[in-house]
């Protein structure tokens, strides 16, 4: 009788595993640009679109200053998150932001000493360095703990629970500057979807001087 109920328990057990990890699923996104290419460094991003209340699983970002430039050039980051900003070249760096979700000011500094900036309302943040024009990157905050960048395919993954959302995707050289939408329902297993954006040309990249 003992050996019957610890078959059983055992069989419920495996049952239980295997319906959460079915229930675990996500989606995958491919964005591409007008003429089919693939986009990397769009941001993609799962918003509630149910009444759920989305939980805040802050994690900090960093951008650092390296070769005259801000690496990532672009970020994505929860709302209420802390962006640090190290200084990786020989010289000092001013970085500043106008854009109207955070606007800062860090004066001149190296090395780590710059205060981390705490990132309380969603939407697009432009970043600069007063000392080197040329020097620029991007901040997208949003309302949700489930985001990524495309890679270099313009892949990405998202993991989320089951629900009703509307899958966003955005790029600083998106046409018009609004993130493209469309409501997705997630059900246990997995999903795809794909986005075609018109992108702004970009200016050539100029190597930066060795500093």
């Amino acid at each position: 009788m003992q050996s019957k109920l610890l078959s059983r328990s055992a069989m419920m057990a495996a049952f239980f595993c295997a319906g959460a990890v079915q229930a675990a699923g996500g989606i995958s996104v491919q964005v591409v640009d007008a003429a089919g290419k693939p986009v990397a460094d769009a941001v993609v991003y799962l918003e509630a679109d149910g009444g759920q209340t989305l939980p805040k699983t802050l994690k900090a970002g960093e951008i650092s200053q390296k070769a005259l430039k801000f690496i990532p050039l672009v970020s994505v980051v929860q709302t209420g998150s802390k962006v640090y900003f190290p200084n990786n070249d020989k010289v000092r760096h001013h970085i500043y932001s106008f854009s109207a979700p955070h606007k800062f000011d860090q004066k001149l500094y190296t090395g780590t000493t710059a205060e981390p900036q705490t990132f309380e309302k969603p939407g697009t943040v432009v970043l600069g360095c007063n000392i080197h024009d040329k020097m620029i990157a991007y901040v997208r905050i949003v309302d949700t703990p489930y985001y990524g960048k495309t890679d270099a395919a313009g892949r990405v993954a998202l993991d989320a629970p089951a629900g009703k959302y509307v899958l966003k995707a955005w790029h600083p050289d998106i046409v018009g500057g609004n993130a493209l939408e469309q409501p997705t329902r997630l059900a246990d297993g997995s999903a795809s979807a794909n986005f075609k954006m018109s992108l702004k040309p970009r200016a050539a990249d100029a190597d930066a001087p060795a500093n």
